[in-house]
Parts: structure tokens; C-alpha cells; sequence
């Protein structure tokens, strides 16, 4: 216990009496915080002896364990390498296989983990602790106290104090507050409504990601019980059951099930080698699942032990690995430090010196006009003072030369049009990939943008109609049909409850076959599943072309039935030379011949050249005992199905814009050479009269350019307008090759294995709500209709956002250079300077991010989508090209010329012009040079353009914030005059103010008929 002695000799002193007060302020409060900790800890033991004794059995204590005591036989990051490396002899050795794992997690090989209470901490949650979450980390909201961190908003943070005090040692506390207190108010505000900004941006995110979340559902089992949970409740330990066409929903091992095989195209590939072949998965020899693979067989005994979960996983690992900063981003960061370094050091070192010689050479005056330094008879606190007061100006000029408000102004350009866009339907991801977009050169398609459906197909060497009748067709072929379209795919089909919705989910001849199957000949793939057994199964890659399954009777156990059937499916010539006999159109089986084949392949040929997708479904017997693997050769040829890909009328005139807009349209497909020429026709990315309509370098075939040497790679991926029989990786390489020949790409895609090459895209652009997790999450922006017209949208909307950065660029830096030109020539003089650190805040935070709001509300443009790609990086240097244009240079220098000389015009002969006093002369001052900023707001709409008037009027929004703008800055003016440091201005004074303003839109009209040179007059910015 801590005493305090206190003397009491002077018992009855005052100064006893305030050691007594402050003796017993301690002690109460001391006393208080006792009672109040010892009431928690009671309540808090309370709470915890009703956790660990239940009334039922008092007796009972339970040891809770921590989250890391409870699963202390294994190392979760042991574990995870382990299965990233897919090391089995590590799993083996040090772990105890996948059964050692099970019992080290915890987790019962048939019942999964258990769900009742272990200790005081639920086992799922004790499981989250210890493993983290399913999901993956964001980057972290900012929160308020980050705005701190900014070292301009520290250093005005400096000049608040030094101002603050300074006004209330020289004017007291009641009058001397006002400057560094409304520094104190501005900077809070600003960082207040940057936090605001960000918390909104990211609660939208979180919304979309909840929505995304509760769609995609994982059967497990838990307690013993199968029960459906999101995919982000999966925790380790979890046991999942896998289906085919499933995604794997975390790094795991494999239990039990027979041929599982997965595809992991979407997660290693790298360049030059091709993982396109599905991985078999065998619980034995190659148990490893990684998050993100897609299940493309499994049986109805597949299920896995899941060993990491989120950031853990191998995505998690890949997704930590994303670039942010766009071009733009990295451009403004640059060009922001380039400004803010010789800003704060040369500038406020060189208005030190100066205002120092001023000052101790006598040229200086207090507010009474006496000279403030008089030799040895000035005072040491008054010098003291001065110097102080030199270094708050020399820095709040410094501050000058950092455009201050325009991190924010562009933060609301990018939130504001990211709003504007969901009404088009397009939901964006990261508000930076708005301005990006406006800088993409080239835009790949990843998949056909067309719908699909079938058009043509033959039984043996008969032709079909269009709509054939069922009836019409053999009853065996009919079957077989069934079997190989219900059972031999990766789709599926899902009925409405009333019977009459049907749809049909998979890649897009995959939706058209089984729309075929199931509209026009009644097939029922639910009754098929039923009915027969799948043993094994080769799923489609885009290197083989093709698709295999074999499938025996369910329940059937006579010996004729057990009978196997192997069905084959893909590209109709892979099929054709596997097959040696053909169903006629009465079912019966016939030799095929060398000229029966070549007819078959003339039909092929005849199909393709007509712009159809051309497949083939082929069928063979095989007895029980060699069902051990897939049969490839001596197949019945079933039927040649021609898929029409017919393209929308939408997506010509989309790729007519884009091409408009100045970009370079590449389809990346997987359809043959043929095929994909007459598709990149019929969408406009090839044309008739193009010189590369027959150039072979211009269409090719993606294994052709894999094997290109990186050189050779670089020197042709500008001439490639289509890319046929691409795989995953392929993609990713043309776009890898792309970025490193500085284009700045924008992928489309909405696939499994369009993954890597969305994320390595400087935008990926994810089709449609149904698309992938993982293609949502890889994504920039989502395109919620699916819809390619959306895309010259989305490029309007990127120009735009692009273009009114520019402007407020442009903008910010007049009257940056303006005031900082004007306070130099003051600070130089024998004067005060007019824009203290206040004033400097007022118009560029608050007026600047008004004028940011009226710039976004300009909307796209025809003009403007029509005009090039602005300029990121040079296509044949890495230089970048400058941010600020030689036309915007031009803009700013004799804006900003002609607001200093009429500012300085106002400094040394607004008293004796205007009759007015000085404080009304720095009012005027103040009020031309908002004024200024507001005309030239409307010079700043067309950058090239004389016609700045142009459909202003439909711009209500933007009138709207300009009249605003004015009203605040009366309200200053007039109202809150004490607390800015300003005086009243009367009518006249009004107009003359304005006068001089509305003078900046005949200059700017005759400064746009000067012609400017096309190199860059400061390359770097």
C-alpha cells in the first residue's frame, strides 16, 4: 500500500490545502477503479465457474486448452507446405499419411469433426482460432488515425501549433485561437471524410462479398451428419464431400473415392509449360488437393480432409501476391513526391533566408508599425517570436507547392463513377480499375462472346433437320445419345419446380449440347445418374480435345448387363480417328471404310467452313474385366452434332467501339483454327478486307506460339489477332507477353481457367454473376448482365475517369502555382502574406473537392470514347509518358500568369484602385482567386476544345456544385469573417472580384488557338 506523507506544519496554508485536495482526488479515484476492477473480476469468475460447473454435474471441472494447446501435435505450417509441395513422403514420415493427420486434427474419418462444446470454446471456433478462416484477407479498412500518418497533414498539423500558439500569446485565448484552431478543424475534416470515403468503398465490397458468399454452399459432414455450410464456414478438419464439377474449397488430403481426377490449369501454370492434363488424385499415392482445382471426376465416395483453409492456402498464397497500384496510381504517386520535395526543402529553406535578412536588416514591422528588430534593444522573447513566425510561413509556402486536395479530388472522382457504373451493370471491385480501364490498349477475349446452339447434325451419313423428331430416331442411337451428352459432361441442368424453367449451367457447347439432349429428345439426366455407375473418367483439357467416361447399369447384377459402356466425346475429327464403325440413321452398326472416312471428314469440313462448332459423340462395349481403363480406338462414330456461334448483334457493334476507341481486339478461344477464323469474322475482330485477314501469323494456334522463344514471342504477340486451341496457360502468356511490350491489358473472362490471366491483367473483367469464385475474386470489375456491349461502357466510363483527373490536375496546379508565386513576391516584399495555411485549406480541400464532385459528374462522351488510349507507357522505350500533357502545361501556364499578375495587381494597387482598406484588399484577394478557380472549372470541361459550353446545360449537377461554391465562399466572406481573418465586401467590390474571374474564359478561348509541340515539355510527369 502506498501512503502519502504530508507535512502538516504549515497545516492551515494554502498550499497544504491543495496538496490535502489533490491527496484525496488520488485516493477516491484510486478507491473507485478498486471497486469497480474487483466488481468485474467477480463477475468475471462468476461467469466462468457457470461455464465450468454446469448445475448438473458441480463436480465436474473441465481444463480448457488455447487454441494452440488443443492441436499442439502438429504445426499447421509444416502441414501446409507439405501440401503445397505435395510431398508424400514427408505426409508419410512425419505426419502418419492422411489417417495421422485425421487423428492430429482431431477429426473422426466417417463422422467429421464434432460441433458440441470442447472446454468453454466451440470446436468450430477453436478450429478458426487456430487455423484462421476461409476467407480471404482484404486489405485492412483504413482507420481514422492513418490520415496521421501523411507527412503534409503532420507537417500542417506543425503549423497549427506554431500558429495556435503564437495567436494566443500575442491576442489571448479569446481571439487568438481562430487561425491554428480552424488549421486544426480543416485537417480533422479532411481525414474525417478520406475515412469515410474508405469506409464506404470497403462496406460495399463486404456486401458484395456476403452476397457471393451465402450462393456457393460445400457438402460436409459433421457430428455424423451430411449438412450443407458456406464455403467460408469450412474450417481444418472439416471432411467435404467432392462432386464432379465442383470447385476444391481449401487445401486438403484426399479420404476415400476412386479416380478422382482435378484440374489445376487455373493454378500451376507457368511459362513454357503446359498443366492443362487433369491430375489424377489417389488417396494412396498423390492425395493433395489444392483450394481453387476444379473436381472434374469423382465418385459418389470422394471426400476430403481439409489441412489449410484461406490466406493458409495456395491461393490465399498466390492472392497475397497481387500488384495494386495501377499505372495511373503510380504515376500521381511520383508526380506528387517530385512536387512535394523541392515544395517543402528548397522553397521554405530559401523564404527562411530571405525573411530572416529581411527581418534582422530592419525591413520588418509588428502590428503597431514598429520596427520589430532594433539591434541589442529588442528583446530575446520578441525575437524568439519572430523566428517562429518566419518558419510558419516559410513552410505554410512550402505547403504551397503540394497540390493538397488532390488525392482526395481524385478519390472522389474514382467513388462517385464507380456509383454511376452499377446503374450500367457493372459492379467495380477496385475503384482504381476505373482510371486503368481508360488506359487499356488492348482488350483479350477469353471466351467466345456469342450463344451457342445446335444447328446441324448427322446419323451415320444422313443429315438431320434443325428440329428433328425423336421419334425419327432409332431407339438404341437415341439412348446412346442420352448416355453420352447426361453422363459425359461437366454441365448440368436444373429444373424449376413447376417444371416449365430449365437451366443449364457449364461452358457454352457444353449448355448447347445438353439444351439439344434435354429439350428436343427428353433426356433426363437426373434418371441417367440414377441409373448408372460412373467408374472412370478423363475430363475435357483444351490440349486433347476430348472427353471420356465409362459408365456401367447401377443395379443391375445379370452378367449381359454388367456389360461396360465407354462413351467419348470432343472435337469431331479427334473422335472420328478413334472411331472404325458408324450408327446409321436405322441403328445399325456399319464398317467404316477409307472412304466412308473421307466422306465423314468432308461433312467435318463442310460444317467448320460454314462457321460451325462441329463435335462428334462416338460409344463402344467392352467387357467387365477390361473396364480398367478408357477404350480409344475400335468406337461406333454416334452422331456429328454442329454448333451454331452465332453472334450477337451486341457484340459486333462492342467490338466496332472498341476498335473505334483505338484498341486492339484479340479472342484467345479454344475452338479450332477454322472455326475461330469464321467467329473472329462474323464479330468484327477480323474483317474481309483486312491485309491480315490470310496472314498466318494472325490467326494461329496456341501451341504454336508456346513454343516460340520468349524473343521470337515478344516480336509476334502485336500481330496475333485471334489464338485457337489455347489452353490456360496460353492465355496467361499472351497477356504476360502484352504487359511486357507495355500495352495495358484488359481481359475478359468468366472460367475456371481464365483465372491466372484475370489477375495477371492489368483489368480482369469477369462476365456474369454465375461465374467462379475464384474468377470473381481475380477480377477488377464484374459485369453483372454478362453482356459484352457492356465493355465500350466500362471504356467509356475508364476514359472519362481518366480525362477528369486531368482536368482537376490541371485545375489544382493554377492555383497551386498561382498563390505560390503570389506568397513568394508578398513574402519578398515588404508585405504579409496573403494565403496563410488557413485560407491555402479553404480552397484547396474544401473548394477542391467540390470542384472534384462537379468534374465527376461529367459523364461519358461519343467524343471522347473515340479519341486514343491516353498514353501510359512509351511502346518501344520504358519511359513513361508524362501524366500532364503539353496542352495542359500550356493551359496552366497562362491561367496561372494571368491570376498572379492580376493578384499582385491587387497586393501592391488594390488599396489605391478600389479605395478600400488592407483587410478588404486581402478579402478581394482571397475572393478573385476562388473566384478564378470556379470560371476556370468551366475552361477546364474541354481541354483542347474552345467550345467549353458545350451541353453544360444538361449538367444540372454540375451548375448546381458551381453555384454552391460561390454561395460558401459569401458565406466566409460575410459570416464568418472573425474566424477566417476577412472583412465585408460590398456590391461593387463583389463585381469587381467577378469581373476579373469571368476574365479567365475569354484567355483560356484564345490560349486554345496556341499551338503546342508533341514532345513532352517535362517528360517525367
Amino acid at each position: 500500500m502506498v501512503t502519502l506523507d504530508v507535512a502538516t506544519k504549515h497545516g492551515k496554508g494554502k498550499p497544504n490545502k491543495r496538496w490535502a485536495l489533490a491527496f484525496a482526488i488520488i485516493y477516491s479515484a484510486r478507491a473507485l477503479f478498486s471497486l469497480l476492477d474487483q466488481k468485474e473480476k467477480k463477475k468475471e469468475k462468476e461467469n466462468t465457474r457457470k461455464l465450468l460447473l454446469p448445475k448438473r454435474n458441480s463436480f465436474v471441472l473441465i481444463d480448457v486448452e488455447a487454441p494452440e494447446a488443443a492441436f499442439s501435435s502438429i504445426d499447421e505450417a509444416a502441414l501446409a507446405a507439405i501440401v503445397k509441395e505435395k510431398n508424400l513422403d514427408r505426409l508419410l514420415r512425419q505426419l502418419g499419411g492422411t489417417e495421422g493427420v485425421a487423428s492430429a486434427l482431431k477429426t473422426h474419418v466417417r463422422n467429421g469433426i464434432s460441433t458440441t462444446s470442447t472446454g468453454t470454446v466451440h470446436d468450430v471456433a477453436l478450429r478458426r482460432k487456430a487455423f484462421g478462416s476461409n476467407t480471404y484477407q482484404r486489405p485492412p479498412t483504413k482507420s481514422l488515425m492513418e490520415g496521421f500518418k501523411d507527412i503534409t497533414l503532420l507537417i500542417l498539423l506543425l503549423c497549427a501549433g506554431l500558429s495556435l500558439g503564437l495567436g494566443i500569446k500575442e491576442h489571448g485565448l479569446k481571439e487568438g485561437w481562430y487561425d491554428g484552431g480552424g488549421i486544426f478543424v480543416a485537417v480533422f475534416l479532411t481525414i474525417c471524410l478520406s475515412a469515410v470515403s474508405n469506409m464506404n468503398q470497403n462496406r460495399q465490397l463486404e456486401k458484395l462479398f456476403m452476397v457471393n458468399s451465402n450462393t456457393i454452399k460445400v457438402n460436409v459432414v459433421r457430428d455424423g451428419k451430411p449438412q450443407q455450410i458456406p464455403i467460408f464456414d469450412i474450417v481444418a478438419g472439416d471432411v467435404v464431400f467432392l462432386n464432379t464439377g465442383d470447385q476444391v474449397p481449401a487445401d486438403g488430403l484426399l479420404f476415400d473415392g476412386h479416380q478422382v481426377q482435378v484440374d489445376e490449369s487455373s493454378l500451376t501454370c507457368w511459362e513454357g509449360v503446359s498443366t492443362t492434363d487433369c491430375i489424377q488424385v489417389k488417396s494412396n499415392r498423390n492425395p493433395f488437393l489444392l483450394f481453387g482445382s476444379k473436381v472434374v471426376a469423382a465418385g459418389d465416395d470422394a471426400r476430403m480432409l481439409v489441412t489449410s483453409v484461406g490466406m493458409n492456402t495456395t491461393w490465399g498464397t498466390m492472392m497475397t501476391h497481387i500488384i495494386e497500384e495501377t499505372p495511373l496510381q503510380a504515376r500521381l504517386n511520383k508526380f506528387a513526391s517530385s512536387i512535394a520535395k523541392p515544395g517543402l526543402a528548397v522553397l521554405s529553406f530559401l523564404i527562411v533566408v530571405a525573411l530572416l535578412v529581411r527581418y534582422f536588416t530592419g525591413n520588418t514591422e509588428n502590428e503597431k508599425g514598429n520596427q520589430e528588430f532594433v539591434g541589442s534593444s529588442t528583446k530575446a522573447g520578441d525575437m524568439v517570436n519572430s523566428m517562429v513566425r518566419i518558419i510558419a510561413v516559410a513552410v505554410t509556402i512550402g505547403q504551397l507547392a503540394i497540390p493538397e486536395g488532390l488525392s482526395w479530388a481524385v478519390a472522389v472522382i474514382l467513388a462517385y463513377s464507380g456509383n454511376r457504373m452499377i446503374a450500367d451493370k457493372v459492379i467495380v471491385r477496385k475503384r482504381s480499375a476505373c482510371e486503368t480501364m481508360g488506359s487499356a490498349t488492348t482488350i483479350c477475349i477469353l471466351s467466345t462472346p456469342n450463344q451457342m446452339k445446335v444447328k446441324k447434325f448427322w446419323l451415320g451419313q444422313d443429315p438431320i433437320g434443325e428440329d428433328p423428331n425423336s421419334s425419327s430416331i432409332a431407339t438404341n442411337v437415341l439412348n446412346l445419345i442420352k448416355q453420352g451428352v447426361a453422363l459425359n459432361t461437366t454441365g448440368s441442368v436444373y429444373r424449376g419446380t413447376s417444371g416449365s424453367n430449365t437451366e443449364f449451367c457449364g461452358s457454352p457447347s457444353e449448355k448447347a449440347i445438353l439444351s439439344w439432349a434435354s429439350l428436343k429428345h427428353g433426356m433426363d439426366m437426373e434418371k441417367f445418374k440414377q441409373k448408372y455407375t460412373i467408374l472412370l473418367v478423363e475430363a475435357f483439357n483444351s490440349e486433347k480435345k476430348r472427353s471420356g467416361v465409362s459408365i456401367r447399369r447401377s443395379t443391375s447384377t445379370k452378367d449381359e448387363d454388367r456389360t461396360i459402356h465407354v462413351h467419348w466425346k470432343g472435337a469431331a475429327e479427334i473422335i472420328l480417328a478413334m472411331c472404325s464403325s458408324y450408327y446409321d440413321v436405322s441403328g445399325r452398326m456399319r464398317e467404316m471404310d477409307g472412304n466412308e472416312r473421307r466422306i465423314f471428314e468432308k461433312k467435318i469440313e463442310d460444317m467448320t467452313a460454314s462457321s460451325l462448332r462441329c463435335l462428334a459423340l462416338a460409344h463402344v462395349q467392352i467387357p467387365d474385366q477390361e473396364g480398367h481403363q478408357l477404350k480409344e480406338d475400335g468406337l461406333a462414330l454416334i452422331v456429328l452434332v454442329g454448333l451454331e456461334d452465332s453472334c450477337r448483334s451486341e457484340v459486333r457493334k462492342a467490338v466496332d467501339d472498341c476498335q473505334k476507341a483505338g484498341m486492339d481486339v484479340k479472342m484467345i478461344t479454344g475452338d479450332n483454327v477454322f472455326a475461330a477464323r469464321e467467329i473472329a469474322t462474323e464479330c468484327g475482330i477480323l474483317r474481309p478486307d483486312d491485309q491480315d485477314m490470310n496472314d498466318t501469323e494472325a490467326v494461329i494456334e496456341g501451341e504454336v506460339f508456346r513454343n516460340y522463344t520468349p524473343e521470337e514471342r515478344l516480336e509476334k504477340v502485336e500481330e496475333i489477332r485471334v489464338m485457337a486451341r489455347s489452353s490456360s496457360c496460353d492465355k496467361l502468356l499472351i497477356v504476360q507477353c502484352l504487359k511486357e511490350k507495355c500495352h495495358v491489358v484488359a481481359v475478359t473472362g468468366g472460367g475456371t481457367n481464365d483465372v491466372q490471366a484475370l489477375k495477371e491483367a492489368n483489368i480482369g473483367l469477369c462476365m456474369g454473376t454465375q461465374a467462379p469464385q475464384m474468377a470473381k475474386e481475380s477480377s477488377d470489375i464484374i459485369i453483372l448482365d454478362d453482356n459484352f456491349a457492356s465493355i465500350p461502357r466500362v471504356l467509356g466510363w475508364g476514359r472519362c475517369v481518366y480525362n477528369n483527373i486531368q482536368k482537376i490536375i490541371q485545375l489544382q496546379l493554377t492555383v497551386n502555382i498561382a498563390a505560390l508565386i503570389t506568397n513568394i513576391v508578398e513574402a519578398a516584399s515588404a508585405r504579409e502574406i496573403t494565403f496563410t495555411v488557413l485560407k491555402l485549406l479553404w480552397v484547396n480541400l474544401i473548394i477542391d473537392t467540390l470542384e472534384a464532385l462537379a468534374l465527376a459528374t461529367e459523364q461519358p462522351t461519343k467524343e471522347l470514347l473515340m479519341e486514343k488510349p491516353p498514353p501510359v507507357m512509351s511502346r518501344t522505350t520504358t519511359q513513361a509518358q508524362p501524366l500532364i500533357t503539353n496542352i495542359m502545361w500550356r493551359n496552366i501556364l497562362f491561367q496561372a500568369s494571368y491570376q498572379v499578375v492580376a493578384l499582385l495587381i491587387l497586393q501592391f494597387s488594390g488599396e489605391s484602385i478600389f479605395h478600400v482598406n488592407e483587410r478588404e484588399k486581402d478579402t478581394m484577394i482571397l475572393t478573385t482567386s476562388v473566384l478564378c478557380q470556379v470560371f476556370n472549372l468551366v475552361n477546364v470541361r474541354r481541354l483542347e476544345k474552345k467550345n467549353v459550353f458545350k451541353d453544360i446545360h444538361k449538367n444540372k449537377l454540375f451548375l448546381g456544385i458551381i453555384g454552391m461554391t460561390i454561395i460558401l465562399q459569401m458565406v466566409v466572406v460575410e459570416f464568418l469573417k472573425k474566424f477566417t481573418d476577412t472583412e465585408s465586401l460590398s456590391p461593387g467590390q463583389w463585381g469587381a472580384c467577378l469581373g476579373i474571374a469571368v476574365l479567365s474564359w475569354p484567355i483560356g478561348w484564345v490560349v486554345k488557338c496556341i499551338p503546342v509541340s508533341d514532345k513532352p515539355f517535362v517528360p517525367h510527369w
